[in-house]
């Protein structure tokens, strides 16, 4: 097992970002085109949090055009640029998948002051 972790140590981001479950971020994602390389920002809830290591993944949720729509990134990915906490959230769980269930101001997360 320590094998593993010295291999994947130099692949693993120093400053790896810090956030919670509930807090809504804004992840600047690279997408190669061809020839060209743009960043698209996805902005909502983190809903989960999986894994450790290099294999560390969270998932963000948000509404679009009255579609749920999730996605799950890496958070050591080199395709992610950076990760900005938008709001800070105030929750009891370590998983909010009771939300996609909710339609309106009752998907919304409380705001930590």
């Amino acid at each position: 097992m320590d094998a593993l972790k010295i291999m994947t140590q130099p692949l693993m981001k120093e400053n790896a970002p810090s956030f919670q479950i509930g807090d809504t971020v804004r992840v600047a994602v690279r997408i190669k085109e061809g020839e060209r390389v743009r960043t698209q920002h996805f902005e909502g809830t983190v809903i989960a949090r999986k894994g450790s290591g290099i294999s560390e993944t969270f998932t963000v949720r948000r509404i679009s055009y009255g579609v749920g729509v999730e996605r799950v990134f890496p958070v050591h990915s080199p395709n992610i640029g950076e990760v900005s906490v938008v709001r800070k959230g105030k929750v009891r769980r370590s998983k909010l998948y009771y939300l996609r269930d909710r339609v309106g101001k009752s998907a919304r997360v409380k705001e930590k002051i």
